[in-house]
């Protein structure tokens, strides 16, 4: 069973392990609990968001940096549990900045992904004022056969919008069946089918990827990343100190520890901006390439420093491997620096750029 030790992005933060609240939050306690005896499965983390009676703390508020240590806190104690619990706060974050109430008791995920063979998802109005229905399929759409709602991206005349949907209702399929990954191999993102399911929309056309909270959404799953790359730093540092380390062992662990560093001042900063409303999607761009990349080359230290042991004897540690090279392929690599690349062109407008 994993301890829960919370993760700071503080140098100067004294590691603590524990349950005590920082956000005021009436599952806090319980969620950190349950990341600890969930092993992967989403199960414990979603009962304890369906006990919750008090609308999820949301980003930009004051407490930006409180909220992101401890999704990173669920991801060093499990990754599935992180994974379970940041689109419900993103969903909550969503309806929150369009001024839609928060459903208590109810668990939410948020499908935004487009691509794929199939017909992308359409919302359309029989006429003006009349209910939205939605059709189509959406595609990654994870743990959406487990979950009461989601937040779903549709096209629409003149672009796309958001729509709250219930998942219960009967124009809704979640597939099943495909999910083969190895890496949070229980919380399986599959398509999901709509015929004619009703949709309430959330903001206005094109709102839900021109707000401002988009960018601290995006920043906000860099800090599970984060959080599962201390996990495997945590698993490199027992065993330099379990033995004798040898000078590679001291550099490997010295690289780790130099790349967290720069991750936690990278999410500190990002974290102060999204609390200033001044948190940019070039900014969101820089913090999730750092962090993906500080994961990857962990999981590479951590393979050169361990051996084939731990991933073939240690269950926590060779899960743990498994989950995070999934769920940092969120992050599209060098597309992603393409487009961060075409921002700043697009912001310098003929000038020389920030640096």
């Amino acid at each position: 069973m994993a301890d829960v030790r919370h993760v700071n992005f503080s140098p100067a933060a004294k590691p603590t392990v524990g349950s005590s609240s920082h956000l005021g939050w009436d599952v806090e306690t319980q969620l950190l609990m349950a990341s600890r005896r969930c092993q992967g499965d989403p199960a414990p983390i979603l009962a304890a968001l369906a006990d919750s009676r008090q609308a999820p703390p949301t980003p930009g508020s004051g407490r930006t940096t409180a909220l992101w240590e401890f999704l990173a806190t669920l991801a060093g104690a499990d990754l599935a549990a992180a994974r379970t619990v940041e689109p419900h706060l993103d969903a909550a974050a969503i309806l929150s900045q369009a001024g839609i109430g928060w459903q208590p008791g109810t668990t939410w995920g948020v499908f935004a992904a487009e691509g794929g063979p199939n017909k992308p998802a359409t919302a359309r109005q029989k006429a003006p004022g009349a209910a939205w229905t939605l059709d189509g399929r959406k595609p990654w759409c994870s743990l959406a056969g487990t979950l009461d709602h989601a937040v779903v991206t549709a096209h629409v005349d003149g672009g796309r919008r958001a729509f709250a949907v219930d998942l219960r209702q009967a124009g809704v399929t979640a597939h099943a069946g495909s999910w083969e990954s190895h890496g949070l191999g229980r919380i399986p993102s599959e398509p999901v089918d709509f015929s004619g399911a009703r949709a309430h929309p959330v903001g206005a056309t094109n709102w839900y990827l021109d707000r401002p909270g988009f960018a601290v959404g995006g920043a906000g799953v860099a800090a599970c990343w984060f959080g599962g790359a201390v996990g495997i730093y945590r698993t490199l540092f027992r065993s330099a100190q379990g033995r004798e380390p040898d000078q590679l062992a001291r550099a490997w662990l010295g690289e780790a520890d130099r790349l967290l560093a720069a991750g936690a001042a990278l999410l500190r900063e990002a974290a102060r901006d999204a609390d200033d409303g001044t948190l940019t999607w070039e900014t969101a761009q820089r913090v999730r390439g750092h962090i993906a990349e500080t994961c990857e080359r962990l999981l590479v230290l951590a393979g050169r420093a361990l051996g084939p042991a731990p991933l073939g004897f240690d269950r926590d540690h060779a899960r743990r491997v498994a989950d995070l090279g999934i769920y940092i392929r969120q992050h599209h690599s060098s597309r992603d620096d393409a487009a961060l690349g075409g921002l700043l062109l697009e912001d310098a407008n003929g000038g020389t750029g920030r640096w």
